[in-house]
């Protein structure tokens, strides 16, 4: 318990889902934890801060070995490394479910400890990538999370293997992105957490899930934030902007055609063959109903299928395993 009680002490602050599983777990177990100070987060690979007098990280292997001078030999890295994502994997086989690990490290002791999160993949995931292929968009997965876990998500949902990347740091992320773009693509990024701020800055469009009730860099960094916190919700928001843009299709062509045929009939140009013109009331009313017509067109918009649809949020499904 003590390793959890660190860890909760250093990650209380950090708003990404890792940090909240341990969060919950310790909150469940009723651990005490203590407070902390000189707080430092980088981003991808972990946290560090000051508890009870010593340093203490949280993140990746490397990341936390090379933080203190005590440290473990290679050796002994390769060893715990190769035994957690063996035990990882093995259990994350259901296809339905991956699992990160998060490294402990003391000042004067090294790595102390690891935690193991699963992350059960969510009930709309599938059907989400099925109806994005069916439009003919092509759909990637960017993960840290090890090969293993991934691989089995990528296949469970029906990415291709080619198009499945794991062990990614946020800035490999971002140059996957930019290198989608450099071959003539158009790149949406869908994520949750501030390791996946870089690459929804660097997308055409950064779509973020709102996972908790704060802001945080994932919804600072991109163009779309989804409260319901639903995946399908992507879907719903292509079909939205595609309805959106026809509509402001529709009514610039309304607008351009009644004022074609408006304008003229108002100047007079039937006075002379059908000794017929408007009248100030008249003109001002024929406007109005221009502008009655683009509005209620324009409302019409309420009726479309995204807003129609119930908020589920989701349930939490990480979960911390010391």
């Amino acid at each position: 318990m003590e390793i959890l009680r660190l860890a909760a002490a250093v990650e209380k602050t950090a708003l990404h889902p890792i940090a909240n599983a341990i969060m919950k777990k310790a909150e469940l177990l009723k651990l005490d934890i203590p407070t902390t100070s000189g707080q430092l987060t980088e981003p991808g690979f972990g946290c560090l801060a000051e508890v009870d007098g010593s340093l203490v990280a949280v993140g990746t292997l490397d990341w936390v070995n090379n933080r203190f001078e005590t440290r473990a030999s290679p050796a002994e890295l390769r060893d715990l490394r190769n035994r957690l994502e063996f035990v990882s994997s093995s259990e994350a086989s259901s296809s339905n479910q991956s699992k990160s690990i998060a490294y402990i490290g003391r000042e004067g002791e090294g790595i102390i400890g690891a935690i193991a999160i699963s992350d059960v993949l969510r009930d709309d995931a599938k059907s989400t990538v099925d109806r994005l292929q069916q439009e003919g968009i092509t759909t990637y997965i960017l993960s840290g999370d090890m090969k293993e876990a991934v691989e089995g998500i990528g296949k469970t949902v029906g990415i291709r293997s080619e198009n499945r990347k794991s062990s990614l740091s946020p800035q490999e992320k971002a140059g996957i992105i930019s290198t989608l773009q450099d071959e003539g693509h158009r790149v949406a990024m869908v994520g949750d957490g501030i390791n996946d701020a870089p690459s929804l800055a660097a997308a055409n469009v950064g779509i973020a899930m709102r996972t908790h009730s704060k802001e945080n860099a994932a919804s600072d960094a991109a163009s779309v934030v989804l409260l319901g916190n639903r995946l399908s919700q992507v879907v719903d928001a292509l079909s939205l902007s595609k309805a959106t843009m026809a509509k402001v299709h529709q009514n610039l062509a309304w607008a351009v055609a009644y004022n074609i045929v408006a304008i003229p009939v108002a100047a007079g140009a039937l006075l002379p063959q059908f000794d017929f013109a408007m009248t100030p009331s008249l003109s001002g009313g024929l406007m109005a109903l221009s502008s009655i017509f683009v509005v209620s067109n324009s409302l019409l918009l309420q009726l479309h299928g995204s807003f129609q649809k119930t908020e589920k949020p989701r349930p939490d499904d990480l979960k911390a395993e010391v």
